[in-house]
């Protein structure tokens, strides 16, 4: 299971990359951040997606690994 976060696209200020499409995230551009839902899931688990990457990822495998 993971913990997810609804990011707006107003709270959205830096530039992240998806492990769903491997594509950069800009600033402006609402997200999902999602990261283990663990007790020892931290703030380097933390991923950012973009939102159909993140709805689409049962269908297909990430091109990036969580490491």
């Amino acid at each position: 299971m993971f913990s997810v976060r609804n990011i707006p696209a107003s709270r959205a200020l830096k530039t992240y990359r998806c492990p769903g499409c491997d594509h950069e995230i800009g600033p402006g551009t609402a997200h999902v951040v999602a990261w283990p839902d663990r007790d020892a899931g931290g703030p380097d688990e933390r991923r950012h997606w973009h939102t159909g990457c993140w709805s689409g990822r049962a269908s297909r495998s990430i091109t990036r690994r969580w490491s």
